[in-house]
């Protein structure tokens, strides 16, 4: 068995020991074990990817196991990666690992919360790994499935209203990919999933890919926020419990880039040159509308949520900008996007767990009452404003300088446009650090509430220094994922 398949695995086996656990401490243990084996796992195989490419191996991608799983339409189990997959499953893993710290003391029914958890890990992880088509959309609706339950029933608020929008606008954006999928199967000429086989060895007719490229994009776009169809993820995130904000924001939005950048992308370069103007446009609305919304909200789920908006369409945005450097700070944006954003919905919920109230307008002068999480709030905060030193910086830099290559007006002036999503972040996050942290207390009741204990100070922990570590070492990353994208400029240079 090949080791990546181990990602799907340990998840699995996870469930199976939350099942026969019997007390919180056991349920406790079991998830605590899993989500560490994930993350040294994770962390191997990027060890392992990166001596295998100093050994000079150039395959595109690395690792691969393929078992035949349904002869008739020639559906594989194929799994492998490359410096994208990598960088996703690093982060994926991280985030799992600090959701799980999170949500220590989860109530009620804690042991189904974390079996609904480890099967949306379960879709996540197979989602990154595949290279099969088909394969990929299962795992995809395997990660989507279980957020109406851990929504409806572990959520607050509107928590039943935000659960069925989010599953019926997710599902309608699935049913867009299961059209784009079948029509690359039968149109590429090869009868073949295999997203390589089809990328090297495919010719979909240009007719076809006129119609195929956005149905595939606008299915995964759905995922990743894209406006106009970003209506279910304000509501989603507000309503959903703490490590699934942390889980939706921080991973499962990206599945979304990551399928635009794998499928629709990298399977329709010629479709992708000649239409990505169209996308770019929406791409551009959503980056500038979110952070505008995220301004005058004053819940703190949703001015995060609304900030999400913005952050994804951005990185959408660095991909249909189609050459390197602006899709390689796609890629970054997605890490840097997912580390701060599980940070600020770990510290949100560790807030309103103490208050009771997520408005901003009843809070204050928390940094005299709990100084660990205000500092914890401020550095997220830094982060997603783009303070340099942080993760945040260095991929919107990376996305600005790509955009910037482009010569011609429309570009340009759309790079532009996008840059202002950067001033607006700024006024948006300075006003809710002032007005949360500093100051006077509203509620004298606030007085009397602790501090972090050490299980959410141990999840702080690890996603600040994830944050300062890419922000300030950043050539490793870049690297790792410049390799995973080249091939695909280069698909879309000679398609041109």
């Amino acid at each position: 068995m090949n080791f990546l398949s181990l990602f799907v695995l340990i998840p699995l086996l996870m469930m199976l020991g939350l099942w026969i656990a019997r007390d919180m401490k056991q349920i406790r243990t079991v998830a605590v074990i899993g989500s560490t084996l994930l993350l040294a796992l994770s962390v191997y195989t990027l060890v392992e990817f990166l001596a295998e490419r100093a050994a000079g191996n150039t395959a595109t991608m690395l690792f691969t196991d393929s078992r035949m799983w349904y002869a008739p339409l020639n559906i594989h189990y194929a799994v492998g990666v490359d410096g994208v997959s990598v960088a996703m499953l690093l982060l994926s893993s991280i985030i799992v690992f600090a959701g799980v710290f999170a949500s220590w003391k989860i109530n009620p029914l804690p042991k189904e919360f974390f079996l609904w958890f480890m099967l949306l890990s379960t879709g996540v992880f197979g989602f990154f790994i595949s290279v099969d088509l088909f394969t990929m959309f299962m795992f995809y609706e395997v990660a989507l499935i279980p957020m109406y339950l851990l929504i409806g029933v572990w959520g607050s608020g509107r928590k039943n209203y935000s659960a069925m929008k989010l599953t019926l606008m997710l599902m309608g954006g699935s049913a867009l990919l299961m059209i784009g999928i079948l029509g690359i199967y039968y149109q590429s000429g090869l009868h073949s999933m295999n997203v390589v086989d089809i990328a090297e060895h495919g010719n979909i007719p240009m007719n076809w890919q006129y119609f195929l490229f956005p149905m595939t994009f606008v299915g995964f776009g759905v995922l990743g926020a894209m406006f106009p169809f970003h209506t279910w993820s304000p509501d989603g995130h507000a309503s959903a419990p703490t490590a699934v904000s942390m889980l939706h924001a921080g991973v499962l939005m990206k599945l979304g880039g990551y399928g635009c950048f794998r499928v629709a992308i990298y399977l329709m370069p010629q479709a992708a040159n000649e239409l990505a103007w169209i996308f770019l446009i929406l791409t551009g609305i959503s980056v500038v509308y979110g952070a505008f919304s995220a301004c005058v909200q004053t819940d703190l789920k949703y001015i995060n949520a609304y900030s999400s908006v913005s952050h994804c369409g951005l990185v959408l945005f660095a991909i249909l900008m189609l050459n390197t450097t602006a899709m390689t700070g796609a890629v970054m944006q997605m890490l840097s996007h997912g580390l701060m954003t599980a940070l600020f919905f770990a510290l949100i919920g560790m807030i309103y767990g103490r208050t009771h109230t997520r408005d901003i307008r009843e809070m204050g002068g928390l940094m005299q009452i709990m100084p660990f999480l205000s500092v914890g709030y401020v550095i997220a905060g830094l982060a997603s404003l783009g303070l340099p030193g942080m993760s945040g910086y260095v991929a919107e830099m990376t996305i600005i300088v790509g955009s910037f290559e482009h010569t011609d007006t429309f570009h340009r002036v759309l790079t532009i446009v996008a840059c202002t999503s950067i001033v607006i972040t700024a006024v948006y996050i300075l006003r809710v650090v002032g007005k949360l942290l500093y100051g006077a207390v509203q509620n004298e009741h606030h007085r009397e509430l602790t501090d972090a204990e050490w299980w959410e100070r141990l999840s702080v922990i690890t996603l600040i220094v994830c944050v300062v570590a890419i922000g300030s070492f950043p050539h490793w990353i870049s690297d790792l994922i410049r390799g995973g994208v080249e091939p695909i400029t280069n698909l879309l240079s000679q398609a041109l």
